[in-house]
């Protein structure tokens, strides 16, 4: 690996059809521009293969599912259209998975904050640990989560999206993101959640492809708006990453870690 980190995409596919995406980056699975395009690109190789069955969402390590977006990249946004096309990395992600014609199971094995609570939205199943508590921490450092709202009130609801976004800087519990619909399953640790992904898919794998489309469809019904509509919130944050107020913020968190 290079001396500037830029991480890792890896596509890996088993004989039963799971095809499993795995992204790693050494600061706590963070995510810049170019894994973003990496991770799309993946999915719609992984959705293109028609013996795939079904997809495998996760990350390396064993503790930070995602920290959401690279800072280090933020703070070298200088115009409006550098801005909103690094929110677009986002979007582009949401609206792979959105657009799949496979089931995307998320595998969650610790923290998400930020894009990686968007990560696990964007899947259509979702399994963790009880050590994955999330948090949307945005409006921390002077943004908002407007690129994966949608995503993720269509989870878990306006009222919890509201108080975890207004409650930037707490975790919410694992179990508490579960209640909420984030989560489907929790797991005590990585062992179990392994074996419960593992069962799940290829379960699935063993099912009608056609059923699997019909459902993918029903799934996601009423989103077809969706690439104007995370353009347009890319845009926004785009916009307010340049201020004065968020570039402050980014250096404070920078200089003292997240």
């Amino acid at each position: 690996m290079s001396a500037i980190d830029n991480g890792s995409v890896s596509l890996v596919k088993n004989a039963t059809g799971v095809a499993t995406i795995i992204f790693y980056h050494s600061a706590q699975n963070s995510l810049p521009s170019g894994l973003l395009s990496e991770l799309v690109a993946a999915i719609k190789q992984a959705d293109d293969d028609e013996t795939v069955r079904v997809i495998v969402l996760k990350s390396g390590g064993d503790r930070t599912f995602c920290a959401g977006a690279s800072f280090d990249e933020l703070v070298q946004i200088k115009d409006k259209a550098s801005g909103a096309l690094f929110f677009s990395g986002f979007a582009n992600v949401i609206n792979a998975c959105r657009k799949s014609s496979k089931i995307i199971v998320a595998r969650v094995q610790g923290k998400a904050v930020g894009g990686g609570v968007g990560l696990a939205a964007a899947a259509d199943y979702c399994l963790a640990t009880e050590f994955a508590a999330i948090k949307l921490s945005e409006l921390a450092i002077g943004i908002g989560p407007f690129v994966i709202s949608p995503a993720v009130i269509r989870k878990i609801g306006l009222s919890a999206f509201a108080q975890l976004t207004i409650r930037a800087s707490d975790f919410q519990a694992a179990q508490w993101a579960c209640d909420k619909g984030l989560y489907n399953e929790v797991y005590p640790d990585i062992t179990t959640l392994d074996a419960a992904v593992d069962e799940l898919t290829e379960k699935l794998a063993l099912y009608n492809p056609d059923a699997l489309r019909e459902l993918k469809q029903v799934l996601w019904e009423g989103t077809e708006n969706w690439d104007e509509l995370l353009k347009q919130r890319a845009a926004t944050s785009g916009e307010l990453v340049l201020s004065a107020f968020t570039q402050d913020a980014l250096q404070k968190f920078l200089s003292r870690g997240r």
